[in-house]
């Protein structure tokens, strides 16, 4: 199998076509002279910026030809002048795998307009139809795993143990997203609808997982999509959409669109100006940098971003764990894929007793010595190569040490190919220092001392980062105190801190780990996220008196806000205490509780709610009295603190009046929540510099067209989610604004032995 991936990935590079409007676009001209005009200009390691270092999927990642190579439309007699461009093998270097021409700006623009035609009808497709096709396109994937796993290989360095799982990963990914928008579309209360044009950019780090994943989940929610694939899986891309094809979708529904994201692809993420014509783009899903991220949020602050990025993940030793486990559990999070996993762990946090025992320092650099470094082609190799030579942090981090820093390990390169690396350990690593701060996304791992556990997950924490962290202790003490404090989207104990499996482990951070509302990929939540949602009016008969709807002795509050609107007779009093009602029913079915889904013997994954801290409920003078309750009352249920804002003189003097009654007799019935709500008036600017001064956790308006400008744009310096979609009297939906989902994951077992749990009813074995 190897002989044949490198025949066909080696001997001849594959010429790779952009797909637009159904029509596949090559680099004319002989292949040969092609490919060796692009080799000669293939960019130097000076040549690559220092963001590069991050799996972002901007920028130049592979050879660039002249301008003015000419491509040609099949099926079609334009003609287009594009840059031509290749793909590499990381693990043989100057080998070249596949050539493609970059998109331009106009070819963009062309597939943007026939994604919002949507001319073969997907997005007017019954939800079952579309669930049909996308079965289809799973076994595709079955089919293809090979053909997958080669191409990671070939243009990702990735070895077989690391692609193989992605190939799995994919097909659970479109098989759980048809299911979950299936349900999600069939829930009789909401009227799901796709929201229109989606753009996936995805990562080279995980080339077949992710964009799969992106691209199935909006498909699955029914909109059409366009797939910017990173620079440096370009051919792992092709590949993975051909699957998708061959299930039945159309080329007009997914479209291939190959470009910089520094250049050209800004078109795919800019706001469409109002002086021309433009597509507005319905959501883009990132998998990338924090930097890339924040870029493409200060260009359009308007954005509907959904992002995953970067993470300084972090796992804390204590003196009461198994150290051999630990540096087990380390060295394949730290150094799988040479360390190039969002979710790897970069930075150990060793307790005074672990961090100076020479025992256990000694066996972690031995472990870490022993795995070979090598060609992703080599069935022998542990750990591959990096995607390209070292730049910016990583290069920084790979070469210098800090004061007070020490090499337990020192990295090396290995000759022959400049993106093989060995391994490398730090012991010595300051608190608040650059190697402490900072992501570098490479086989560099940071180790610090702690006395305290306290004063560990403080420094964790202190990274601002919040994706996946790590606990090995056998004290359960310690494991509470460390859930319940540490800021991170996944949590594991006693396990390795990669490998996240759909629904076992949705996958997501917290702070400059993720943007936008935060669902958590592989989750049930996830693609609703890429629908918008129209309710059915309340039939008379189904409303009640509000102490029958609203019933557990914790909702007192929302039973008297309730009761004072219909002893007041107010005209919104029915559908307010419908959605309390709802509100709280789907908070205990759902949002209050934890859930294993799989109770899998000798290990537990929870995947459970926690509320936003703090919810700024911005209030417009165009709000209605139900908008204004139902998110204090949201806000309320799942345990969030509401501050309801409003800027002094609204405009409007006689929509400003009833918003402020309103507002005036919500204060009035929240009388006995005391500290649970916040009455504030604070103009667009004050509210806007709390955002960029941290004090904001998340902002709910009632509707996109009434979010200022200048709050969007502090959001967007401040990686602060807006929400603004339409309130929604359905608890399953509405309360999903004022959670963050966390994923616990937990092996129980010490080598086999289930201890006091081995009586438990789990899944069976076999």
């Amino acid at each position: 199998m190897i002989s044949a991936w490198q025949t066909r990935f080696g001997e001849k590079a594959t010429e790779i076509p952009l797909v637009i409007a159904g029509e596949e676009i090559f680099i004319l001209g002989d292949p040969n002279r092609q490919s060796r005009a692009l080799r000669q200009a293939t960019p130097t390691a000076a040549e690559v910026s220092p963001s590069d270092c991050n799996p972002e999927p901007s920028g130049l990642r592979q050879g660039e030809g002249a301008e003015g190579e000419r491509v040609g439309v099949r099926g079609s007699s334009e003609t287009v002048r594009p840059v031509g461009q290749t793909c590499l093998d990381p693990s043989r270097p100057g080998v070249i795998v596949g050539n493609y021409p970059r998109a331009t700006e106009d070819l963009i623009s062309r597939a943007l307009e026939c994604a919002s035609a949507d001319p073969d009808g997907w997005c007017s497709m019954s939800p079952s139809a579309r669930f049909e096709v996308l079965g289809n396109v799973a076994q595709e994937f079955r089919k293809a795993r090979a053909d997958l796993m080669g191409a990671a290989m070939a243009n990702a360095g990735k070895t077989l143990p690391e692609s193989d799982p992605e190939v799995s990963e994919a097909v659970d990914f479109v098989e759980f997203y048809r299911d979950t928008a299936r349900w999600w579309q069939e829930m009789p209360e909401l009227a799901a609808r796709p929201k229109g044009v989606v753009v996936v950019i995805s990562p080279w780090n995980f080339p077949i997982s992710i964009p799969a994943g992106g691209v199935a989940s909006a498909l699955a929610a029914g909109n059409t999509v366009i797939l910017k694939p990173s620079s440096d899986a370009v051919l792992v891309a092709w590949e993975l959409c051909k699957c998708f094809w061959r299930g039945g979708v159309s080329k007009k529904v997914l479209q291939f669109v190959p470009c910089s994201g520094s250049k050209e692809g800004r078109a795919l993420t800019a706001e469409q100006s109002r002086d021309r014509k433009g597509v507005p783009v319905s959501a883009v899903i990132l998998t990338g940098g924090t930097e890339t991220a924040l870029a493409m949020l200060r260009s359009n602050p308007r954005l509907p971003l959904f992002a995953e990025t970067g993470g300084k993940d972090a796992t804390i030793v204590t003196a009461l764990s198994d150290r051999d486990q630990a540096i087990k559990h380390i060295i394949h999070s730290a150094f799988s894929h040479a360390g190039q996993k969002c979710s790897a762990t970069s930075l150990v946090l060793l307790q005074d007793e672990v961090y100076d025992d020479p025992a256990f320092r000694r066996a972690l650099c031995e472990a870490a010595q022993s795995l070979k470094v090598g060609s992703a082609w080599d069935l022998e190799t542990k750990m591959g190569p990096l995607i390209r030579p070292p730049t910016g942090f990583l290069e920084t981090a790979l070469l210098v040490l800090e004061p007070g820093e020490e090499w337990a390990l020192m990295p090396r390169p290995l000759e022959g190919n400049p993106n093989l690396w060995t391994p490398g350990i730090k012991y010595g690593v300051q608190p608040g220092s650059f190697t402490h701060m900072t992501e570098f996304f490479g086989p560099v791992l940071a180790v610090m001392r702690f006395y305290k556990l306290s004063e560990a997950v403080a420094l964790v924490n202190q990274t601002g980062y919040g994706l996946t962290s790590g606990l090995e202790s056998l004290d359960e003490r310690e494991w509470d105190y460390w859930k319940n404090h540490i800021n991170a989207g996944n949590l594991y104990i006693n396990r390795v801190t990669t490998g996240a499996i759909v629904l076992r482990q949705p996958f997501g951070g917290f702070g400059k780990s993720s943007f936008g509302p935060a669902m958590k990929a592989g989750g049930p939540n996830y693609v609703a996220q890429f629908m918008d949602f129209g309710e059915a009016p309340i039939p008379k008969s189904e409303i009640r008196n509000p102490k029958s709807e609203i019933r557990s002795p914790k909702s007192e509050a929302l039973v008297a806000i309730c009761e004072g609107l219909r002893s007041r007779a107010h005209p919104e009093a029915a559908r307010i205490t419908q959605a309390a009602s709802s509100y709280e029913r789907r908070y205990l079915e759902e949002f209050a509780k934890e859930h294993d889904h799989f109770k899998l013997v000798g290990q537990d994954n929870f995947r459970r709610y926690l509320p936003i801290h703090s919810v700024h409920i911005r209030i417009h003078p165009e709000d209605t009295p139900f908008e204004i309750f139902a998110r204090a009352c949201a806000a309320h249920t799942v345990g969030s603190r509401a501050v309801i804002g409003m800027a002094a003189g609204s405009a409007g003097v006689s929509s400003a009046s009833k918003a402020r009654l309103s507002v005036a007799l919500l204060e009035e019935l929240t009388q006995s929540w005391a500290g649970a709500i916040e009455f504030v008036e604070e103009s667009d600017e004050h509210l806007a510099q709390a955002i960029r001064e941290g004090r904001v956790d998340r902002i709910r308006y009632a509707s996109a067209e009434r979010v200022p400008l200048e709050i969007l744009q502090a959001a967007a310096e401040a990686g602060i989610a807006v929400v603004n979609a339409p309130v929604s009297a359905k608890g399953r939906l509405e309360l999903l604004w004022y959670l963050r989902e966390q994923s616990i994951s937990i092996d129980y077992h010490r080598y086999g032995n289930l201890g006091p749990r081995a009586t438990e009813v789990r899944a069976t074995v076999l």
